[in-house]
């Protein structure tokens, strides 16, 4: 049978009938909302875009789905703090464009990063994490640079393995642990300035989306044409996309590949 929105919407009601949830469906905008009934927090799913996937993926993506409702949902009926929890606290990295506040308006705790890139923290609370946001920052009495000494920390205890490909004449390393914090090895700079110090050319290095870190031994003009091609494919496969921007790493500064075209032109 042909996945529609109105099926699918009854599926969903079907499989979240908790009495503790309210279910509600916008025909207008064709989206499906699931709320606590007492805080009224909850998730709004976009139909349309489920039904595409489970016309890709069957009925793996519903069970993916409403696995994903139920733990959201879950975190948001929480109360969460951070004494005691200081191994689960890690640095996370988003685009400039994410947002600097919650749905419920409360002001995340970030620092820049890059032009491209800013740093969020997350609390790790197993199959999925939350944002800290000021309000639980403040309610423990902890600051700023307290969280990222802790998350800087915790994520030097990250193993950076790698899975190497070498694609005409250049080397690239992949670290893909799906642990949610692969891209946030990015911050690691120990990892880095030894990966570097065993770097035949340039070293350039990726964020395309969370789930994965691409470092680069560019050692050719080719090089950097594949980097930026495998970028942007996974830049646009990406379940939280970060940016389709390579950056060449030298001093321990970052600085996106482009910028670094227009400064430095070839000699004659």
């Amino acid at each position: 049978m042909k996945m529609t929105s109105l099926k699918l919407k009854q599926i969903l009601q079907e499989r979240l009938s908790d009495t503790r949830y309210h279910t509600s469906y916008n025909r207008d905008k064709d989206t499906f909302r699931v709320e606590w009934k007492e805080s009224r927090q909850g998730i709004t799913i976009t139909l349309p875009n489920v039904v595409a996937k489970y016309n890709q993926r069957g009925q793996e993506a519903i069970e993916e789905l409403v696995e994903h409702i139920t733990e959201a949902l879950r975190i948001m009926n929480e109360e969460h703090q951070l004494a005691g929890m200081e191994k689960n606290i890690f640095p996370v990295i988003r685009a400039t464009s994410f947002p600097n506040k919650t749905k419920a308006n409360k002001e995340l705790i970030n620092r820049e990063h890059t032009a491209e890139t800013r740093v969020y923290y997350a609390l790790d609370l197993g199959k999925s994490y939350r944002l800290i946001d000021k309000d639980l920052l403040e309610s423990e009495g902890w600051t700023e640079d307290r969280i990222n000494e802790i998350a800087t920390f915790n994520l030097r205890s990250l193993d950076c393995d790698y899975n190497k490909d070498t694609v005409a004449g250049n080397d690239f390393y992949f670290i893909a642990k799906q642990d949610g914090y692969d891209a946030s090895r990015i911050l690691n700079e120990a990892f880095l300035e030894e990966m570097k110090a065993n770097m035949k050319g340039e070293m350039a290095v990726a964020v395309p989306h969370q789930d994965v870190f691409i470092i680069a031994d560019i050692q050719n003009k080719t090089g950097y044409d594949i980097l930026a091609q495998m970028n942007m494919k996974f830049f646009a496969e990406g379940r939280i996309p970060i940016t389709s921007l390579p950056f060449i790493y030298e001093d321990k500064q970052l600085e996106p590949v482009f910028i670094l075209a227009k400064n430095k032109p070839e000699n004659n």
